[in-house]
């Protein structure tokens, strides 16, 4: 039986989402515990020049949603980056799982093949489908993914391996 590229994505960004989705639950128990404001959490940065805890669930959320549609051959939904809640970034959260979920497998045939192209003002990248998952898109979500893990652990919520890798 051979390993699909729908295999290497979406039960990869199902998982993760959930994860970011369960540590959202932990930070807003950790700050409520100690009477601190969440927003503290949800702003928190490693560096002055980083992006906060929020912009980290958003472009996790991005790269998901993004990977899914561009390896499916379909419309990437967009999302307004307005979230400034838990509630509003779980609810974001649960935006890219219900997409991520509506892409079928077979929607992915000659995903590894496909052309890619991604187009930035200071860039423009051209991938086949196999390279775009493995050279771009999972190492940018774990990126993200992994930071906002680490933004948590940083600021006193307490989380360890278990929380990120979820179930």
């Amino acid at each position: 039986m051979t390993f699909s590229i729908y295999e290497a994505s979406v039960p990869v960004f199902r998982q993760m989402l959930g994860s970011l989705s369960s540590l959202l639950h932990k930070a807003e128990a950790h700050a409520k515990a100690n009477c601190m404001d969440v927003n503290e959490l949800l702003e928190a940065s490693l560096a002055p020049d980083m992006f906060s805890f929020t912009r980290q669930i958003q472009i996790a959320c991005d790269h998901a949603k993004g990977c899914a549609a561009r390896l499916a051959g379909v419309d990437n939904p967009k999302f307004e980056d307005t979230e400034k809640t838990v509630a509003e970034l779980q609810e974001r959260i649960r935006k890219t799982l219900e997409f991520v979920n509506s892409v079928k497998p077979d929607q992915f045939a000659g995903a590894e093949d496909r052309d890619i192209k991604l187009v930035f003002p200071w860039a423009t990248y051209d991938f086949k489908g196999s390279r775009y998952l493995t050279y771009w898109a999972l190492p940018n979500f774990f990126f993200h993914a992994t930071t906002a893990y680490d933004l948590l652990r940083y600021k006193g919520v307490p989380v360890g391996k278990a929380d990120f890798l979820g179930q």
